[in-house]
């Protein structure tokens, strides 16, 4: 698997040299840059989801759209929105992170208006209301 031979080769040096060293650090190396291994350069994008840009990182936007789920244990809202020019999205239906008071405020079918931030850990609700 193309992300676990990737992980494992960034992963296990980083490891040991928190634990103060390994008692044979050639071993790992040599495991870790054989030609099969994958650079980070080579890891497959996907063009469904545009990247976000540094400029868009924490960017604050604002969208209408349905609300087609809502996941209790997971903390999400997931909406089928608009266009958001402020962060140059698509249209399309994403899970939103929201706080529980969020979440019981609306129910699967409502059509809202919503502003959000947009960061590298995700999209955030910061409010929400029905139309």
């Amino acid at each position: 698997m193309l992300t676990r031979n990737c992980l494992m080769a960034i992963a296990a040096p980083m490891a040991l040299a928190a634990c103060g060293g390994a008692a044979d650090d050639t071993a790992m190396t040599d495991q870790a840059m054989t030609a099969d291994a994958p650079m980070a350069g080579d890891m497959p994008m996907s063009d469904d989801m545009p990247m976000m840009s540094s400029d868009e990182a924490g960017t604050e936007a604002s969208a209408e759209g349905t609300i087609t789920n809502i996941d209790e244990e997971a903390g999400t809202i997931t909406i089928d929105h608009g266009p958001v020019p402020e962060v140059e999205w698509p249209a399309m239906t994403m899970g939103f992170a929201a706080n529980e008071t969020q979440r019981s405020t609306v129910a699967v079918g409502d059509e809202v208006n919503f502003t959000f931030e947009n960061s590298a850990a995700g999209a955030t609700i910061l409010s929400i209301t029905k139309k």
